[in-house]
């Protein structure tokens, strides 16, 4: 019986072992070599030789650029979180209710951008929104909301809103399975019992639907944050950092040190860069991951 618990265990592990492997070349080595190219002053040709130390991290706690960079990810984060979690909510609340003909339809076409890819989602919305004549505002002044063509890519105001609203309807969709995902898994009896008791609708929606999603929603806002980290994609499609350095993120950042800097790249800077911002979102994983646990653990007392 042992003998053949350990040939099941053998095939098991023979069957793991490519993605093993997969994970140490691709995943694992490139994340502890980053850390070794960040003490180094190295271009990424021939062996690191030139030492450096912590200076480059010395170099980028200092560079007003990284700043702004890291200012404008955590200011897309905030509001692609704000703005995506109760909006996504209330969608998959609409398409929730049984009585709603065609919901099916509807979570199809909200979920659509998912499966589009963000390179052409954000030429596609450079095109709407790119000059003074694109569509964006030839049907604004169409209906007579504007009376003049705004460069919505021109200001540093108005092109964060597009970054930061192309975002929100890019993983709109995701976010509100996951939301639906949650109602559904709520016990019927309960709503049953409290129709019973005379609560309406909104009444049910605030004492019993927003209490009992607050653990999956401490999940859902994990995985939005985790979402807006990346958004190399479809800034440098839309905006490619600018105007003037104005949606410039990490990602944009990291990628011109690497691979644009002018010359020979520098990625010790780049990696240290990475390492810097890495660690950040690391500690907000940790806060996120915190209020998950008590969320958790009051539901249960709750219960």
């Amino acid at each position: 019986m042992n003998q053949r618990k350990n040939k099941l265990y053998a095939w098991a592990y023979l069957f793991l072992l490519p993605q093993l492997i997969a994970f140490g070349v691709f995943t694992l080595y490139p994340i502890i070599m980053s850390y070794v190219y960040a003490l180094y002053d190295w271009s990424g040709f021939g062996p690191l030789q030139k030492f450096v130390g912590l200076a480059n991290f010395h170099s980028i706690l200092q560079d007003k650029a990284f700043w702004n960079a890291f200012g404008n990810n955590l200011f897309y984060i905030f509001w692609i979180t704000v703005l995506a979690l109760p909006l996504t909510l209330a969608a998959a609340m609409l398409v929730n209710l049984t009585f709603l003909k065609g919901r099916v339809v509807y979570r199809t076409l909200l979920f659509l951008p998912v499966v589009t890819t963000t390179a052409i989602v954000g030429l596609v919305l450079k095109f709407i929104f790119g000059n003074e004549h694109a569509l964006f505002n030839e049907i604004l002044m169409a209906i007579g909301l504007i009376r003049e063509p705004v460069g919505w890519l021109a200001g540093p105001g108005t092109a964060m809103g597009v970054l930061i609203g192309s975002g929100v309807w890019k993983i709109f969709g995701t976010i509100m399975i996951y939301w639906l995902a949650g109602l559904q898994s709520l016990p019927e009896e309960i709503y049953e019992a409290a129709k019973i008791d005379g609560a309406g609708f909104w009444g049910s929606v605030r004492y019993l639907t927003l209490p009992l999603l607050v653990p999956i929603g401490t999940v859902i806002l994990l995985l939005t944050v985790m979402n807006g980290i990346h958004v190399f994609d479809l800034a440098s499609t839309l905006t490619g950092g600018g105007p003037f350095f104005a949606t410039d993120m990490m990602d944009l950042y990291i990628y011109r040190y690497a691979f644009e800097s002018g010359g020979f790249p520098q990625l010790g800077h780049a990696s240290a860069a990475g390492i810097i911002f890495g660690l950040t979102i690391f500690g907000i994983s940790l806060i996120l991951g915190g209020a998950k646990q008590l969320a958790g653990r009051r539901t249960k007392r709750t219960n």
